[in-house]
């Protein structure tokens, strides 16, 4: 298993990161990347990154937890400037999938926040 670097040349979202692949940006610092999902379930859906390539939550320890906190703190205001209503009418979701079992796609840590309106197009 791959383990954490600081980036893996071959990985979609490092790319994205380096700017090496053209995202459509709804937040960046110097940890956390976070862009639109070109495939949207919902009005709102975004995906939040570590800049850092983690290759799943499987791989997280206890040096990633400020990271994780910081990824986490963001997620109610992207969700309300990107336009999810307030809780607790409104929400989102937050999904982390990990490993094949879990239905991850691209093996770099990402987040998707996912709200808006119902029905969705899945979940």
């Amino acid at each position: 298993m791959t383990q954490v670097q600081q980036s893996q040349p071959n990985c979609i979202f490092c790319r994205i990161v380096a700017g090496q692949i053209p995202s459509k940006k709804a937040y960046e610092d110097e940890h956390i990347y976070v862009f639109h999902d070109i495939h949207p379930w919902a009005p709102v859906h975004l995906l939040l990154i570590p800049k850092l390539h983690i290759p799943s939550m499987a791989q997280v320890g206890p040096e990633h937890a400020g990271l994780l906190g910081r990824m986490m703190a963001l997620v109610p205001g992207l969700a309300e400037q990107h336009g999810c209503r307030p809780y607790p009418e409104g929400g989102f979701r937050l999904v982390c999938n990990t490993g094949a079992d879990g239905g991850q796609e691209v093996h770099h840590l990402h987040m998707h926040l996912i709200g808006g309106p119902r029905p969705w197009l899945k979940g």
